[in-house]
């Protein structure tokens, strides 16, 4: 996928009902526009834009950075989230959740001063990705292990409810209409859960997708994006189940997004590239570019208002020896270099 644009003259080839365009000529969809300094030390996973705040919300480590999105500078920072995976703000109640995987719990924070909001709630083990559905004015948090996710009232807090997911869940989506989408990341499927009863309707494999991550909807066309860590991404007409199209995308994806404007479907992988993809057609794709990131930008959001996406990583150094509790040990992360990168047109 790297060089997917970078061959000199112009070449269109089929895969099935995908099209992979490459042109040297054309201009890449997207380029970075700022690098956001953030520094400390510790890893990261999710990032969250707030349009009606105008801010974006980056985990890391055992905390949340805030950045204004009309300065882009850090303006607050939320602690106490060992572990934190995701983040999901509802406006309306003034309240913010945060999932973290390390003592399995949420915290819920204060949209307007960044303060927590009583005790940290427990959750399903390995809490990760989470999502606010406006229908049912619930938040879904979704464990990646054990196969349950926690269901919040978005106003108050209070656990409402338990659903039975039937693997380890990575990312979710919702049509707005009561039907919640979820990647079941160790069964390679799709699955469809409804919002109010709890209960999941349908089941829908992924393969030849394999360990889907980032999940993405169109709720105009009914097409889930699921991004699968064999570099596939697998789309899904939600209404029938029907796999509509395999395509190629970059190593170590962990996140995807779709532009209703553009009709773009982004994924980030970690190995260091955005691949875009074009909706044509409910039926027909086009991978348009490989856009160059940086080396552990797995993760991705994107802002409704100007369509612009955030990605996070920092430097890496040696991986430290490996141990009998941890034989494959990741890169050392050098302290002080984390940051957020934001691309655009």
């Amino acid at each position: 996928m790297k060089n997917l644009l970078l061959a000199a003259p112009l070449a269109l080839s089929c895969f099935g009902n995908v099209v992979l365009a490459q042109s040297a000529t054309a201009p890449a969809p997207y380029r970075l526009l700022n690098t956001i300094a953030i520094g400390g030390a510790g890893g990261w996973d999710y990032l969250k834009v707030d349009p009606a705040g105008e801010r974006l919300y980056v985990s890391h480590g055992t905390q949340v950075e805030v950045v204004d999105l009309k300065t882009r500078k850090v303006m607050g920072t939320i602690p106490n989230t060992p572990g934190v995976h995701g983040i999901e703000v509802v406006p309306a109640a003034n309240r913010g959740y945060i999932t973290c995987g390390r003592n399995n719990t949420c915290v819920v924070f204060d949209l307007k001063t960044l303060k927590p909001i009583g005790a940290p709630i427990p959750t399903g083990p390995r809490p990760d990705a989470l999502l606010y559905d406006t229908f049912s004015n619930r938040v879904f948090l979704f464990s990646n292990d054990g196969g349950k996710s926690t269901v919040l009232d978005a106003k108050t807090g209070a656990v409402v409810g338990t659903a039975e997911l039937g693997g380890d869940v990575e990312e979710g989506a919702t049509d707005g209409k009561g039907t919640i989408f979820a990647n079941i990341e160790d069964k390679s499927e799709v699955i469809e859960l409804n919002a109010k009863t709890l209960a999941v309707r349908k089941r829908h494999s992924l393969a030849p997708g394999q360990e889907p991550t980032g999940l993405a909807y169109d709720p105009k066309t009914n097409r889930l994006f699921s991004a699968c860590a064999n570099e596939k991404l697998v789309v899904t007409d939600s209404k029938t189940g029907r796999q509509v199209a395999v395509l190629p995308i970059g190593k170590g994806t962990d996140g995807a997004v779709f532009d209703p404007t553009t009709h773009n479907i982004i994924t980030s992988n970690g190995s260091g590239t955005f691949t875009v993809i074009h909706e044509d057609t409910p039926d027909k794709y086009t991978v348009v570019a490989s856009v160059p990131t940086a080396r552990g930008a797995r993760t991705m959001a994107m802002d409704p208002k100007t369509h612009h996406l955030f990605t996070c990583t920092a430097d890496y150094g040696p991986a430290p020896a490996p141990t009998t509790e941890n034989p494959r040990p990741r890169p050392s992360i050098v302290p002080g270099t984390f940051r957020v990168l934001e691309y655009g047109k």
